[in-house]
């Protein structure tokens, strides 16, 4: 299943030195779905994944499809101090907000989720329980704990350099209802919501979510947007009709070039989509790429109606290093974590492929006999052999 933009019209672009903003405009707002936003002075906030595990977070903000949530907030404090008495002041704290789900429900017809960690949460639970058997290449943890525990790096918008102009300096097309943010040309994010209103009001949270370290660092370098207008032949113009028409196809031509070429990666026929809540005929879903190498790979979250037809949508670009990591972790899964299949499948060695889980930050996962085998014929430049014997066990 791929979702569909249908609904979702291409606008002419605006740039801001290496920002290139392009507006999504719909001509009828979609029935019976609102979004809004609800900010929270407290950023830091523990999520309850909902399997007895929980992770930290910095979330500015959350968006509500018509729900509400109103918890006490607990606190933390800076460090530890060792106190005399009990009248002593106590040490300073800093509020956190503790959080049971991803997406929760907080009354009869409004949801709260937390925009991009859908996706995220997709992203680093791929195939987190680690091998199902106790193969002879990995380690006890690699077993008992999987791939836990994991991190990854992303950075506010705030960072991105330039973007925060740009939100504040465009123009906001009429029935304007999302966006796809472009740094130095790179697809950085795609947003979309139901109605213009809704848009309004959320245009400003773009610079609070999750960017990758690629379009960081696009945004570091400030390498100027290219020019990808469609020009007009003034020889054929001779009234003001002929104007009209010539705007009307070089609009049409943009817009075909934009949804065919630059945004053709957004949504991967490949990659797995999964419903998280369902809301009255809509559906809550993230979705995760195919991992293909040497291309671009989104992850993201959505809310479709029952012909895949986005009503909302945010995108989070994956950096080559993730995906490589995703890529690696897929073909494991799909060999039964057996490390000379996956390796035959992959047309390498199955010294190449433990190096290169190695250098990916999985080496942990292996039986430190083994990785250090390979390390070492590696290092004399030798051909890797054959991984030493040792049954199915692990240390």
């Amino acid at each position: 299943m791929t979702f569909s933009l249908d609904g979702l019209e291409t606008r002419p672009a605006q740039t801001w030195g290496s920002i290139r903003l392009v507006p999504l405009v719909r001509d009828e707002p979609v029935p019976n779905l609102r979004l809004h936003r609800v900010a929270y002075e407290e950023p830091l906030s523990v999520v309850d994944v909902g399997d007895g595990t929980s992770y930290a977070s910095y979330i500015p903000h959350a968006f509500v499809a018509q729900w509400d949530d109103g918890d006490r907030l607990p606190a933390a404090s800076y460090g530890t101090r060792l106190l005399e008495r009990d009248t002593a002041p106590a040490p300073e704290r800093m509020p956190i907000r503790t959080i049971r789900r991803m997406a929760r429900k907080a009354g009869k017809d409004r949801l709260r989720f937390l925009p991009l960690h859908l996706a995220v949460e997709g992203y680093l639970a791929l195939h987190f329980g680690g091998p199902a058997i106790a193969w002879e290449e990995w380690s006890r943890r690699a077993v008992n704990q999987g791939l836990s525990p994991r991190a990854e790096a992303a950075y506010l918008g705030l960072r991105v350099r330039g973007l925060e102009d740009a939100l504040r300096v465009f123009e906001i097309h009429p029935g304007q209802c999302g966006v796809l943010v472009y740094v130095a040309d790179a697809l950085a994010s795609a947003f979309a919501v139901p109605h213009p209103d809704d848009y309004r009001a959320l245009h400003a949270t773009l610079v609070e979510d999750l960017f990758g370290e690629t379009i960081y660092l696009h945004g570091l370098l400030g390498a100027p947007a290219g020019d990808v207008s469609a020009g007009i032949d003034d020889a054929e113009i001779g009234s003001v009709a002929d104007l009209r028409a010539a705007a009307g196809r070089a609009r049409a031509e943009w817009a075909e070039f934009h949804d065919e070429v630059m945004a053709r990666w957004i949504f991967d026929e490949r990659g797995t989509y999964r419903h998280v809540q369902r809301l009255h005929g809509f559906h809550l879903t993230r979705f995760l790429p195919s991992f293909e190498l040497r291309r671009e790979n989104h992850i993201g979250e959505a809310i479709v109606d029952g012909d895949a037809r986005v009503a909302y949508l945010k995108t989070f670009r994956l950096s080559d290093g993730q995906i490589r990591r995703g890529h690696l972790l897929g073909r494991l899964a799909e060999h039964d974590w057996r490390l000379h299949r996956a390796a035959a499948a992959m047309g390498v060695t199955e010294a190449n492929l433990a190096l290169r889980l190695d250098r990916s930050g999985f080496g942990h996962l292996l039986r430190p006999d083994v990785l250090d085998h390979y390390r070492a014929r590696a290092r004399r430049g030798e051909t890797p052999g054959p991984r030493p014997p040792g049954g199915a066990a692990v240390t």
